[in-house]
C-alpha cells in the first residue's frame, strides 16, 4: 500500500503538534496513517487505502461510520438551530431520562465533556460526599488523564507514585492500588485504611489492558467491602457503557449496582461527552444542589445530547446488540481456532462486542482449569486460560503485537488498535464478509 500522503501529513503535523498527534496512542511507528473518511465498517486513509475498521474510534461508534437516519437527522436539526446557548435545553433532559430509565445505578446524571472529565468529577464527588481522601483503584485500570489515578504501584497498596511527570507525589499518596481480581488484596487495604477510603473506582472489565474479565464474585466482594466501610463503589463504564450488557451496561450484566457510574464514548453518539450518574442523594452533592463544585461551558451540548439520545434510542428499537455480539463471537472463536493451529500460546479475550488477541508467552498445560471462570470460556479459552490481572497482559509479547498490527494486518487492509492493550470493537455496520476477511488476514499475519 502507498502511504506517501500520510507520511507528508505526519511531517507537517510534527512541526505544529506535540508528537504530531493530539492523543498519544495515535503516534504509531514509523508514522500513523491519516484517515480521510469512514464508510460503514471501513475507513479510507489519505492515500485512498481502504481498511476494515475494528478500532471504531476506540469504542464510541456502535454503528460504525454508517450513522442511523434518526441520529443524522437529530444532529443536523440541532446544529442548524444553533451550536450552544449557555442555558439548558430539552434534549439533555430527555437523554438523562433515557439513561436513568435503563441503567440500574442511575437515578440522576451530570453530563460533562469527556470520559476523563467524568472520572475526575466522580473522584471529587466521592471525596466531597464521604469527607474522606483516599481512592482505591486497580493496577492496570485506566480512568483517563487525571492526577488521582495516573499512578503506579511500587510494590504495595500505599507505595504509589505518579506514572507521569507533572503530578506531585502528594497526589499519589491519596491513591491506593490493588491488583484486579485479587480479593485478598482488596480486603487487606480496607482492613488497613477502611475509614479513610472515599471510594473504590474500577472498570467492570479492564478495557485498556487487553480486556481482563472479572473473576466470579469479585465485584460482589467490592460492593460488600464498600458497604461495610461506608465507601462508594464507582464503576468506570466509559468503555463498557452501552456496549457490554446492552442498555443496562456491564453493571446490569454483572448484577452488581455501584453507587456512581462514569460514562463516555457511546453515550454521546460519537461526539465528545462524559457523564456521572448514580443515586440522587450522591449526585445532588454537585453544585448548585450541593457543595461539590462542578461546571463546564460545553456540558450538555445540544448536538451531543441529541446524538447520544437517538443513538441509544435506536439500539432500544432494533436488534443492534444481537448483531454486534454475534459477529464478535465469530471473531473470537475464529481467531482462537487460528491461534490453536499457528500460535497456541496466544489468548483470545473479550465479551459482547469487544475482542482482542493477547500475545501471551506461555501455553498453559492442557487440562488446566480456567481460574477466571468467565463466560467466554468455551469460545475464547481453548486452553482454559485468560489473563486475570493487568500484570498478566503487561507481561505479554507486546512487541509482537506491534509487528503483527502494523507490518501484517494493516498491509492486508485490517485496522486494529495500535498496541497490545486497547480493546477492539465490532459495530452494527460490520458484516459477515468483514469477519471472514479479517480471519483470513489473521491466518496470514500469524
Amino acid at each position: 500500500m502507498n502511504h506517501d500522503r500520510s507520511r507528508e501529513l505526519y511531517d507537517r503535523a510534527l512541526s505544529v503538534m506535540a508528537g504530531g498527534v493530539n492523543s498519544s496512542v495515535r503516534a504509531t511507528k514509523p508514522y500513523p496513517f491519516f484517515i480521510q473518511r469512514g464508510d460503514g465498517g471501513h475507513v479510507i486513509d489519505a492515500d485512498g487505502n481502504r481498511y476494515i475498521d475494528w478500532v471504531m474510534g476506540y469504542g464510541p461508534l456502535l454503528y460504525g461510520h454508517q450513522i442511523p437516519e434518526p441520529v443524522e437527522a437529530a444532529v443536523q436539526s440541532h446544529t442548524a438551530a444553533g451550536p450552544i446557548y449557555g442555558a439548558p435545553t430539552e434534549i439533555e433532559v430527555k437523554h438523562a431520562e433515557f439513561v436513568a430509565r435503563h441503567v440500574p445505578s442511575v437515578e440522576m446524571l451530570r453530563f460533562v465533556n469527556s470520559g476523563t472529565e467524568a472520572t475526575v468529577s466522580a473522584v471529587r464527588l466521592a471525596r466531597g460526599y464521604t469527607g474522606r481522601e483516599k481512592i482505591v483503584i486497580m493496577e492496570g485500570g485506566y480512568h483517563g488523564a487525571q492526577e488521582s489515578t495516573l499512578v503506579e504501584s511500587g510494590g504495595g497498596p500505599t507505595d504509589t507514585r505518579p506514572s507521569t511527570p507533572g503530578i506531585p507525589d502528594s497526589f499519589a499518596e491519596h491513591t491506593l492500588t490493588v491488583p484486579f481480581n485479587d480479593p485478598e488484596a482488596a480486603q487487606q487495604v480496607f482492613e488497613q485504611h477502611g475509614d479513610e477510603i472515599a471510594a473504590v473506582m474500577t472498570e467492570p472489565t479492564l478495557g485498556n489492558m487487553g480486556i481482563v474479565q472479572p473473576v466470579e464474585g469479585y465485584h460482589e466482594m467490592l460492593r460488600e467491602l464498600c458497604d461495610d466501610h461506608g465507601s462508594l463503589l464507582i464503576f468506570d463504564e466509559v468503555i463498557t457503557g452501552f456496549r457490554v450488557g446492552g442498555l443496562e451496561c456491564a453493571q446490569g450484566k454483572l448484577g452488581v449496582t455501584p453507587d456512581v457510574t462514569t460514562f463516555g464514548k457511546i453515550i454521546g453518539g460519537g461526539y465528545p461527552v462524559g457523564a456521572i450518574g448514580g443515586q440522587a442523594e450522591i449526585i445532588e452533592e454537585f453544585t448548585p444542589a450541593g457543595e461539590v463544585f462542578q461546571s463546564g461551558t460545553f456540558s450538555g451540548h445540544p448536538v451531543t445530547m441529541a446524538a447520544g439520545y437517538e443513538y441509544l434510542n435506536y439500539a432500544a428499537e432494533n436488534d443492534v446488540y444481537g448483531h454486534v455480539n454475534d459477529l464478535a463471537e465469530q471473531l473470537r472463536a475464529g481467531i482462537t481456532d487460528i491461534c490453536e493451529d499457528q500460535a497456541p500460546e496466544y489468548t483470545v479475550v473479550g465479551s459482547d462486542s469487544m475482542f482482542k488477541t493477547v500475545f501471551t508467552r506461555d501455553r498453559p498445560e492442557d487440562g488446566d482449569l480456567c481460574e477466571a471462570g468467565c463466560e467466554q470460556r468455551e469460545s475464547c479459552c481453548r486452553y482454559d486460560y485468560c489473563p486475570k490481572t493487568g500484570a498478566d497482559v503487561a507481561d505479554a509479547a507486546t512487541d509482537r503485537w506491534e509487528r503483527v498490527h502494523w507490518q501484517e494486518m494493516k498491509d492486508q487492509g485490517v485496522f486494529l488498535t495500535a498496541n497490545q492493550y486497547e480493546s477492539q470493537f465490532v459495530s452494527y455496520a460490520h458484516t459477515q464478509a468483514d469477519v471472514d476477511e479479517t480471519l483470513e488476514a489473521y491466518k496470514q499475519a500469524l
